[in-house]
């Protein structure tokens, strides 16, 4: 039995003591949580579309295959993509973030050297899939959830930070890859992707990330400035059955799949889209850059303001900037509309997904947030394999994009009126009435000891 020695040492042993026997930690410093997550997820980019764009001809020409075939290979890889997703998020949930990111590196890793062996569409088409579903689906959805996880204070900033981060290394490994496949070749450059992620996403979450996240110290509601509802969390988690029957999981789902399905597809076809409005395919591909800068400063900036601004208001704007560049890429022009074009498609893309990653830890707390995040992701991987063809076909039907564009136009604005109408879900669900219990202890993170929860 320890006593005072007047320097108040008892106290802070017993504090310590208090908070051992809790399995509380304290909060890592957030270098050790956003440099990992940043690296994994600027390393998802071998999985992106934009990455991939740049082996598409080589690989055409490689194995004699049509551009046609190829493509179809493409879409099972995402559609297959959509289909681990949900499964993915319940091993995030059972194991914790640090053990599937290294496992997910792993395998992502070698899937990549796999790849550079491929001979025939067979092949290609497995190639695809793995592709797809470790880097777009899988690394993508463990990086952003291991951000929700170890950071409670300050989780807005922290999401904005590490999408920025990462959103910028996806956007410039392609312009790298491109000069590379034509020096060395594609197979060649499968393989030196698969090394480089085996080199740093691996050691990053085993050696750098903390080795168990911290608990929340609260989860209580919070005003905001401009009285809207705020909560750093709920009191008691919510499972995925109980998130899927409130609103808010509705109306953040259909804005990330409507955002993945029109942002895909007015990407995938930009330079016949705004061919058809005058630009050159010089200056088509122009507007990327805009497009590319705009999101870095939209994941940071909106990240920041999650902290302080109620969702919703912030999934209402980023939905009528969509609306509008929707609508508005049928009547632009060269010049200074085009330049506004990407800036909005690019504020719209990233800033969602980083509104998705910071509001449902704060609504449904965080052991189950795989599981439920993992079905959102289902989603955007899902609609962004119909989006180009839909756009093809409502092209095909008219003599230019802009019928097809007003009807798309329709989708975030419906998203904004859900929004409007949608209200908070409750710091318990409604069929689950809080305990004494529950209203002292704060909600658990994933690949935690419940055990010490009060029953």
């Amino acid at each position: 039995m320890s006593t005072s020695d007047g320097s108040g040492n008892s106290t802070e042993a017993a504090k310590a003591t208090a908070a051992a026997d809790t399995g509380t930690t304290t909060e890592p410093r957030l270098s050790r949580v956003v440099v990992p997550t940043a690296t994994a997820l600027a390393l998802t980019a071998p999985g992106q579309t934009p990455a991939v764009s740049v082996f598409v001809d080589p690989i055409i020409e490689s194995l004699g295959l049509s551009r046609t075939v190829v493509s179809t290979a493409y879409m099972a890889g995402s559609i297959s993509g959509a289909l681990v997703m949900p499964l993915l998020g319940r091993v995030i949930d059972r194991f914790g973030p640090r053990t599937i990111m290294a496992a997910i590196g792993a395998c992502f890793g070698i899937i990549l050297l796999a790849a550079s062996t491929v001979s025939g569409i067979i092949g290609l088409t497995a190639a695809f899939i793995g592709i797809r579903v470790g880097g777009q689906g899988a690394l993508n959805l463990v990086a952003t959830t291991t951000v929700a996880i170890y950071v409670h204070r300050r989780r807005g900033f922290a999401m904005g930070l590490t999408s920025a981060i990462g959103t910028a290394g996806i956007s410039l490994v392609p312009v790298l890859l491109e000069r590379l496949v034509s020096e060395l070749g594609w197979r060649e450059v499968w393989a030196l992707e698969g090394v480089v992620v085996l080199a740093l996403v691996v050691p990053a979450a085993l050696l750098v990330l903390p080795r168990t996240p911290p608990r929340p110290e609260e989860h209580q509601r919070e005003p905001v400035s401009g009285g809207a509802g705020r909560r750093n969390g709920p009191t008691v988690d919510w499972t995925l059955p109980e998130a899927m029957r409130t609103g808010m999981f509705w109306v953040v789902a259909s804005g990330v799949g409507v955002c993945s399905l029109v942002a895909t597809a007015l990407t995938f076809h930009q330079v016949s889209l705004l061919g058809e409005r005058g630009l050159s395919a010089a200056q088509a591909a122009a507007v990327f850059i805009p497009q590319t800068l705009a999101g870095l400063a939209a994941s940071f900036l909106l990240g920041w303001l999650a902290d302080y601004v109620a969702d919703r208001v912030l999934i209402v704007a980023t939905m009528t900037v969509l609306a509008v560049a929707t609508l508005g890429a049928g009547w632009v022009h060269p010049g200074w509309t085009a330049f506004a074009y990407g800036l909005a498609l690019g504020v719209c893309t990233n800033g969602i997904r980083t509104l998705e990653a910071v509001a449902f830890p704060r609504c449904f707390g965080l052991r189950h947030i795989g599981s439920i995040r993992g079905v959102v992701h289902s989603v955007t991987v899902g609609a962004s394999a119909f989006g180009p063809p839909l756009l093809a076909i409502g092209r095909s039907m008219t003599v230019s994009y802009r019928p097809v564009l007003l009807v798309l136009c329709l989708l975030p604005l419906a998203v904004v009126m859900a929004a409007v109408l949608t209200k908070d879900p409750p710091p318990a669900p409604p069929n689950r009435p809080l305990t004494e219990g529950d209203e002292e202890q704060p909600a658990a993170g994933p690949a935690e000891d419940r055990s010490q929860r009060s029953p």
